[in-house]
């Protein structure tokens, strides 16, 4: 058959069931597009290639598709590194199409030549490249199965633009060889494992997003044990929050007394999924029980902040599908169940408390959560969004909280908030934006009426960058370079085309952000101006301060207290 390279790479990305790429075109890949307009995946055209990451990256996160970046040489690819980044370190299955330069010329100094293997290595699984215009198809499913197999992640495959541009002939379109299959435990570890947590008296279950495929199972594995559950932020949702063992949506000095308390008096912790990263620990602010189990389908994640006692190479479903049938059950411990809800019904009442005339957090997720649907996916941006987010939000199932997490790139919500709509459109969708965050990605707003996709934008509005200015307060009494330049979100809204309401006090919260769902529902994407309180600082901000003084010497423990109280009185 007679095809063009471009031709090629539409038909592999149909065979895959992508619906989406993301980018925007330029001279080396206008064939690659003309391909896409006659097929049935449709390009979306983006204001900046960061933002395209960010969808694509929304997309994977929140269904089964996979993310494409449909990106020109050069600039494109260094546009959309963050959020491919992003993707990276949160380990988000993502496919980047790096159009490269021309292969036939034999000149150099062409048009956005970079080495863009170099590039995007260091972020990325793997960098594919066909050496010959046969090669494309396989080597683009390949990159599919990459992507997606043992710890996901981001590959890119580079394709010069002659491939694109020259008509080939080509014997047929093969599927690549299969990957090897995801690791699976041996018996003796399985073995070691139930020897292990049959002689535990308070086990503690913590899951990352890694134990996602393990599905109910992982319910069925808490019961059996008798075991709390934590989980990490990216594994928010994968152990429904609603059940009577789940704990919170992290661990160590980043959750509520009550939660540490129950921390401390584990022996045992059976850790599935999650790699123990800085932010998923505030800032390592935890010292794990005496005694461990480490499961994970990645090797270099074992024994490399926390020494697990049994460290095991596996896929997640398969070592709970295989550890399950072993295991005694255990009698409930009523005390200990009665100890996890007063905690988090106090907890909750703590959080409900407010004095002040602004929005308090509680409030709006709770107006939020009372109002969208019960599938609604949120979307956060670095900082006081995912913080606020993970400690309020209740969310049953995986891939509901959408949060830039490892990388932590600003700028993250709204176009995430636009991918996770175009993936499944009759969900509700809510942007949680920093102000200072949409102004570095809120026109992408601009898509929405054509994209047919309306999120609910709801701009955490305090002038300042919440965060940082927590930390800044906190550890120097003083805040610098972290205020921001007066603009006003009507205009911002007014300008992108969206739908507008503001949101004063926690009295208003109810009627407004019915309205905005409904503004949504009915096509018109709405921004509310949330005129947040952050005087209560998050767990996790308390976490992060509190493990980052006691990690100094004390001669700097005192200085830095010193430094505070002194600027407290001489600012």
């Amino acid at each position: 058959m007679k095809l063009k390279g471009s031709e090629i790479v539409a038909r592999a990305l149909e065979d895959e069931g992508v619906r989406y790429t993301f980018g925007i075109p330029g001279t080396h890949n206008i064939e690659l597009y003309d391909a896409l307009e006659r097929s049935k995946v449709q390009p979306v055209l983006v204001t900046d290639e960061r933002n395209a990451a960010f969808m694509a990256d929304a997309v994977s996160r929140s269904s089964d598709s996979i993310g494409v970046l449909n990106l020109v040489p050069g600039a494109g690819l260094t546009h959309a590194l963050s959020g491919i980044a992003e993707a990276w370190m949160d380990n988000v299955p993502l496919v980047a199409l790096l159009c490269g330069i021309r292969s036939d010329t034999g000149r150099a100094f062409q048009l956005h030549d970079v080495d863009q293997r170099a590039i995007v290595a260091p972020v990325t699984k793997d960098v594919l490249r066909p050496e010959s215009p046969g090669e494309i198809y396989p080597v683009v499913r390949r990159a599919f199965a990459l992507a997606r197999a043992g710890c996901p992640g981001p590959v890119a495959v580079e394709i010069p633009a002659d491939f694109y541009l020259l008509t080939q002939t080509i014997d047929s379109l093969d599927e690549p060889d299969g990957l090897a299959p995801d690791p699976r435990a041996s018996e003796a570890d399985v073995a070691r494992a139930v020897e292990l947590l049959a002689a535990s008296k308070q086990p503690l279950l913590y899951l990352g997003n890694g134990a996602r495929g393990a599905g109910r199972q992982l319910v069925e594995l808490a019961e059996a044990l008798d075991a709390p559950v934590a989980t990490t932020i990216q594994g928010k949702g994968v152990f429904p929050e609603s059940h009577p063992l789940w704990l919170w949506n992290g661990l160590g000095r980043s959750t509520p007394k009550f939660a540490r308390q129950i921390f401390d008096s584990a022996d045992m912790m059976l850790a599935i999924g999650c790699r123990f990263s800085e932010v998923a620990t505030a800032s390592y602010g935890f010292t794990p029980p005496a005694r461990m189990i480490h499961v994970d389908v990645e090797s270099s994640v074992l024994n490399r902040n926390y020494p697990a006692e049994l460290a095991v190479v596996s896929d997640a479903a398969a070592f709970v599908g295989d550890l399950l049938p072993r295991i005694e059950p255990r009698a409930a411990d009523t005390a200990r169940h009665e100890r996890i809800a007063d905690g988090v019904r106090s907890t909750w009442a703590k959080l409900t408390q407010s004095s002040s005339k602004r929005v308090s957090p509680a409030a709006l997720f709770r107006a939020l959560q009372a109002e969208a649907g019960e599938d609604a996916v949120f979307t956060a941006d670095s900082g006081n969004g995912t913080f606020l987010a993970m400690e309020h939000l209740r969310l049953d199932t995986p891939g509901r909280l959408l949060a830039p997490a490892d990388f932590s790139c600003m700028g993250y919500a709204v176009p995430a908030a636009l991918g996770a709509k175009l993936a499944d459109p009759a969900r509700d969708v809510v942007a949680l934006a920093g102000d200072g965050a949409l102004l570095m990605t809120g026109l992408e707003l601009m898509s929405s009426k054509k994209l047919e996709a309306a999120p609910l934008v709801c701009v955490l509005r305090d002038r300042e960058l919440g965060q940082i200015v927590q930390f800044q307060r906190t550890s120097l009494n003083r805040d610098t370079c972290s205020v921001l330049a007066p603009y006003e979100v009507r205009d911002y809204a007014r300008f992108v085309g969206a739908e507008y309401l503001s949101a004063a006090s926690d009295a208003d919260l109810p009627k407004v952000v019915r309205s905005g769902l409904e503004s949504c529902r009915a096509g018109r994407a709405t921004v509310v101006d949330v005129a947040i309180d952050y005087s209560r600082k998050t767990f996790f901000t308390k976490g992060v301060v509190a493990t980052n003084l006691l990690r100094l010497p004390w001669s700097e423990r005192f200085r830095v207290v010193g430094r505070l109280i002194a600027r407290k009185f001489r600012p």
